[in-house]
């Protein structure tokens, strides 16, 4: 089973009952440290492999002139995130949770299935994205690649015999390859202080707003959106609205901190394929592998390997946390779990099967985010009406103010999901 969150530890629950009741004599970092982690897991689904691939494609053929696209998405998760947080802690239930408890029994059925296949498809993706980084850092064959991909993960989520922080800590500390490898891609890049430019919304052509409408179109991943409310989850009897809206505040911070770093590695991801491909006239980037082989007679044998540990780190943190994600999802919709073991062995099925019949792995990705644009709404829909119920969230439902933004920003990624759904089943 699946431990609640950082706060289910009992010395830290206590150390985080004295800062709320303002009893702690910390300061500083140590004074926020018990309540940061759930976003920093969560904030893994916006650095994932599909991140990857778009965010070089729009570099690439583009340059930089939609930065401003992947800041816009970024702020939206930064709202959504910030609102299933919002959930846990004032319903002190995770979302499934919620929706079996306030819907009928065959809803609950109804999104089960399809929040476990979203589940599937979104860990294909980032399955295959681990071991195309073994592929690539190592020079073995795919499905040896998939082999070491599959036994890190198992080692990962064995971490969680011992509670939350140590498989949070080395979540954290995948992420923290991820931003420091880009940190190190911009260094080697040399991008033009013109890039600015890109954060003033404009187009260039039919291909750039198709382009833009993928980056937003993908920028909900609906599995953290279930995860992250059952990790803010904390299991601390606050009785007291006060104390429940300070731990809220605390949380947000924690959202803006643990999201502002996936932003700036999508920024860098951009820029740093701007500076390399597009201002070099490699414009043509078809897909990860690519990229790779492209970096290195560009920037030498260090950005190529810099980029294959990050874009192995990626995968390998992103599909653990999938595996975390489905099991919310199932104790959540339908009230019993099983081993984590097990669900990781069961979703690997259909990324060897994948690689062992040699499809193409950007292909797959492709078809996985179809199916993810069919989970979407299922996901923002509900959180939206919990939120806003005051008999769920009593004082911390959100008001009108920040429904209407809610709203808006659940119609622009539904609609352009929508969109990107139509573009790839029936393509002009």
């Amino acid at each position: 089973m699946l431990s609640h969150g950082p706060l289910s530890d009992p010395e830290t629950q206590a150390e985080a009952l004295r800062v709320l009741e303002r009893r702690s004599e910390k300061r500083g970092l140590a004074r926020v440290l018990p309540f940061l982690g759930p976003a920093f897991v969560a904030s893994v689904a916006y650095m994932d492999p599909g991140n990857f691939a778009t965010n070089i494609q729009a570099g690439a053929q583009f340059g930089y002139r939609l930065l401003w696209v992947v800041l816009l998405s970024n702020l939206m998760a930064m709202l959504i995130q910030s609102l299933s947080a919002r959930l846990g802690i004032a319903a002190e239930m995770s979302l499934p949770e919620a929706i079996r408890r306030t819907y009928p029994p065959s809803m609950s059925y109804f999104y089960w299935v399809q929040a476990e296949l979203a589940a599937i498809a979104t860990d294909l993706a980032e399955f295959i994205g681990a071991a195309l980084g073994f592929h690539l850092l190592l020079g073995v064959p795919l499905a040896w690649g998939a082999g070491l991909a599959a036994l890190v993960t198992f080692a990962l989520l064995g971490l969680g015999r011992y509670g939350f922080r140590p498989l949070e800590a080395a979540i954290t500390a995948l992420v923290g390859v991820i931003a420091a490898a880009y940190i190190l891609e911009l260094f080697l890049a040399h991008p033009d202080p013109r890039l600015l430019q890109g954060f003033v919304p404009h187009f260039e052509g039919q291909e750039s707003v198709l382009l833009a409408v993928g980056i937003l179109g993908a920028t909900v991943m609906p599995h953290v959106i279930y995860l992250h409310s059952a990790l803010s989850d904390q299991r601390i009897p606050l009785h007291d609205p006060a104390l429940k809206r300070r731990l809220l505040a605390f949380s947000n911070l924690d959202v803006v901190l643990a999201l502002s770093i996936a932003g700036f590695v999508n920024l860098a991801m951009l820029v740093a394929a701007a500076a390399t491909f597009h201002h070099t006239g490699r414009t043509e980037v078809a897909d990860l592998t690519t990229a790779y082989q492209t970096l290195s007679p560009l920037l030498g044998p260090l950005a190529a390997g810099v980029f294959a540990l990050a874009l192995l780190a990626s995968g390998l943190s992103s599909t653990t946390v999938g595996t975390m994600a489905g099991q919310v999802v199932m104790q959540g919709f339908v009230g019993f779990g099983i081993p984590l073991w097990v669900r990781r062995l069961v979703t690997l099925v259909p990324s060897f099967v994948v690689i062992l019949l040699g499809l193409d792995p950007t292909r797959v990705l492709v078809l996985s985010q179809v199916v993810l644009s069919f989970a979407i709404p299922f996901a923002l829909v509900p959180l939206l009406l919990l939120t806003a119920s005051r008999q769920l969230m009593s004082e911390l439902a959100i008001g009108k103010p920040l429904q209407v933004l809610g709203w808006l920003v659940a119609a622009l990624i539904i609609g352009l999901n929508l969109y990107l759904l139509g573009q790839s089943l029936w393509p002009v």
